[in-house]
């Protein structure tokens, strides 16, 4: 399982906790249809989604979001994930955890 928690609250004020548990793909964005609501400012409707494979490997990857996906700082389309990665979305910050 991976957990993707913002940090001491978020830069919003509002804290977030998303579980991935089995295999598939998962929306973020501040669309009511996606798989992870995040209503934050700067977030775009479906901003990114995570893959996570049969073997257990985690991926992150751009939806043409408007301000972009950010892993440890730097703007990706496509990125692995692993234990400690930081993701911004907008002003929004999680930490990518293996549990």
């Amino acid at each position: 399982m991976w957990i993707l928690q913002s940090p001491d609250g978020g830069d919003e004020g509002d804290s977030w906790t998303f579980r991935i548990a089995s295999p598939g793909h998962k929306t973020l964005g501040r669309a009511p249809t996606a798989d992870f609501v995040i209503e934050a400012a700067l977030v775009s409707r479906f901003h990114c989604r995570l893959n996570l494979d049969a073997d257990g490997n985690l991926t992150i990857e751009d939806l043409k979001s408007t301000n972009g996906t950010h892993v440890n700082d730097a703007r990706v389309d496509r990125s692995s994930l692993k234990d400690g990665d930081r993701i911004r979305i907008g002003r929004v910050e999680l930490v990518v955890a293996r549990a």
